[in-house]
Formats: C-alpha cells, structure tokens, sequence
C-alpha cells in the first residue's frame, strides 16, 4: 500500500530525521573516541569529523521540527539543504567509486603530504615509516623505528585504500538516495493539509 496520508507521511518524515540523528550523533562519538583513546591526535580530522556530525544533527532537528509543526519554512529550507548535501555527497561517492589505482596513489601522496599530524597517527598505528621510501634520519613515531628496520607505509595503505573508498562511497551512495527521499517525502508533506487544522486556513 502506498504511503499517501498525512499521518504517514509526517510519520515516515520523522522517522527519517531520527536515523539522520543517531548517524549524527554516532559520528560525533567516533571522533571523541578515536581522540580518546589515542587513535587519532590530528586536531583537523576530528574537527572535521564532529563539524559533519554537528551540521547534520541541526539539519536532522530542523526537519524533525518542521515535520512535527507542519511548518513550511521550515520544510521548504529543510529540502533545499537536503537536495544540496544530496548532490555534493552523490558526486564525492561516485568520486570514491570511480577513482583507479593511480589515482588513489596519487590522493594517498597529497594527504601524507599535506597532514602532519594524521601521518603520525598512521606511522604509529600501522607499524611504517615513510611513505614510498624508508629514511633512517627523519623522525618516526613508530616502534620498528627503534631498529631501523621499517618498511614504507605507501604499500600497506595502498593494500586498503581501495576497499576504504569503495566501503565509503557505498555508504555515501545509500545515504545519499535517503536523502533524495527525504527531499520527495518533505515536497509532498508540505502541499498536504492537516487533517486536524481549521479546515478554513491555509496550507
């Protein structure tokens, strides 16, 4: 049967701005325990980790409100931010998924170079030194530095990368149809009347 009553609408509206919530609220509390428990000491990964949840979590709210009240300007500033997150995380996931193996070696280069910090984290968690070649007189925050004998961490990330971007662009992808469908449910709720309001006032 399909879901064409107020209620129902209004019920599946609220019920899709509660999962945004709990993702929200479970990226935050990644980030705080990945920081916590030394996983990760880079100050802007965990920023931008908790800046995502945070933004999401108000977008969540104002939908979830907006469903609640049945208020329009709400709703209708609720679906242009969700069609735009739709298009930038549709094309980043279609992004994660399309880039080839040179590609990704080129990307994995540019980030080791461009973030001290998450560097460090992943020489110390994965047991490298390096990125392409092993250097005896840098630093290294990991343990087989101590005996010199580290092999270059290029091979071991490149080894994951692939099935990190494609687990991530999958996610991204199935996110970003829930929010396409988001934006379809919020359209249609918006021109329905409430059934329990005067029948006198306007939509």
């Amino acid at each position: 049967m399909v879901c064409g009553g107020f209620a129902c609408s209004k019920n599946c509206l609220c019920a899709l701005n509660l999962l945004y919530t709990l993702v929200s609220l479970l990226l935050i509390g990644i980030a705080a325990w990945g920081i916590g428990f030394g996983l990760i000491s880079s100050f802007r990964v965990v920023g931008v980790a908790i800046g995502v949840g945070i933004f999401l979590f108000l977008i969540a709210l104002v939908g979830l409100i907006g469903a609640v009240k049945h208020h329009q300007v709400l709703l209708f500033f609720y679906m242009i931010i969700l069609l735009l997150v739709f298009i930038v995380q549709f094309s980043v996931s279609c992004a994660c998924l399309a880039l080839n193996k040179e590609q990704q070696s080129q990307l994995l280069e540019v980030g080791w170079n461009n973030t001290k910090s998450a560097r460090t984290d992943i020489e110390r968690n994965l047991n490298c030194c390096g990125f392409r070649v092993f250097d005896p007189n840098e630093t290294c925050s990991s343990d087989c530095f101590k005996s010199h004998q580290c092999q270059p961490c290029a091979p071991i990330i490149e080894e994951y990368s692939g099935m990190v971007l494609r687990f991530v662009g999958g996610i991204g992808l199935f996110f970003s149809f829930t929010e396409i469908l988001g934006v379809w449910l919020t359209y249609r709720y918006r021109n329905q009347k409430d059934p329990s309001a005067n029948p006198s006032a306007f939509l």
